[in-house]
């Protein structure tokens, strides 16, 4: 036929050397070694950005890890310090909680380690070590519990913690170191009548 196609009715070809014919219609164009057609630039920054928060989150679980092995932190510390990094509340949680389960975080032993040290290192009463806990993020019934375990001796440490610092008030007024006495046993968290009757005591006792 001239009219450059064969009876069959297929598209026309070109005869090239050695008498072999290449169809006109471009053939489909497979990537070497079978692999996927590549992804639109959309997902590819959808990735990147994919990465740039995994790596964020992976940084600030290592700085939390840092931070726990020279000082130990409450449940709600550590929400806020991956917070505070811009981490995801998703990823806040699962940190967390893989902290928790390694037993890297535990409230309760962090709750008797402040009232041991409150009560034992620093005379303090049951009110500051309270405010201490709260202050720290530990949950209610988790700080009611240790504080529970806390012998009823407020007044006993009270009178030791008196007699403590009177001993520098001997040359003072009475007035004036009763009065002084009494106000650095209320900041320690000592009630007005247990403050007093210490003060006095260990006044006395001078």
């Amino acid at each position: 036929m001239t009219d450059g196609h064969h009876g069959t009715g297929r598209p026309a070809s070109h005869e090239m050397a050695g008498g072999e014919h290449v169809d006109d219609a471009l053939a489909p164009v497979i990537p070497l070694f079978g692999g996927p057609p590549e992804q639109p630039a959309t997902d590819v920054s959808a990735d990147d950005s994919t990465i740039r928060a995994t790596d964020d989150s992976g940084r600030a679980e290592k700085a939390l890890l840092k931070r726990l092995a020279t000082r130990q932190l409450s449940v709600s510390e550590s929400r806020a310090f991956l917070t505070a990094r811009d981490v995801a509340d998703a990823e806040v949680e699962r940190i967390v909680a893989s902290m928790l389960d390694y037993g890297y975080l535990d409230d309760a032993s962090l709750a008797e380690q402040l009232v041991h040290i409150g009560a034992d290192r620093r005379a303090q009463g049951r009110r500051v070590i309270a405010q201490t806990l709260a202050r720290r993020g530990i949950p209610r019934d988790v700080s009611d519990a240790a504080l529970g375990a806390l012998p009823d001796d407020d007044a006993e440490r009270a009178l030791e913690t008196a007699r403590a610092k009177g001993r520098s008030m001997s040359g003072l007024d009475r007035q004036v170191a009763l009065r002084r006495l009494v106000g650095q046993l209320g900041r320690r968290g000592y009630g007005g009548s247990t403050a007093m009757s210490a003060a006095q005591q260990a006044l006395d006792e001078l």
